[in-house]
């Protein structure tokens, strides 16, 4: 028994680490008008990872016709979802 209390804890406590690492999942892109944040993690709880990751590899590159075409700005208005002016995303 006291085995079985040593790994369920010790799993606990693992998950906690990695949940914790995941938390800190936040990119801050710098532009002209006001650098812009990205958090990852809000943004992988609530949309399939194919949404934005395609092709291989499966990484996106994060500019300004990206940002305001077809990826950020597109999607958000496509979910009626998120921000759409420029002071939503842009800050000083």
């Amino acid at each position: 028994m006291k085995k079985l209390t040593a790994i369920v804890l010790a799993t606990a406590f693992s998950a906690g680490i990695a949940m914790g690492a995941v938390a800190a999942d936040v990119y801050t892109y710098q532009a002209k008008n006001g650098n812009v944040t990205f958090d990852h993690t809000m943004h992988a709880g609530k949309l399939d990872c194919a949404k934005c990751h395609t092709g291989t590899p499966a990484k996106i590159e994060i500019n300004r016709d990206f940002a305001h075409g077809i990826g950020c700005k597109g999607c958000h208005e496509e979910m009626k979802a998120g921000p759409t002016r420029c002071n939503e995303c842009h800050k000083r």
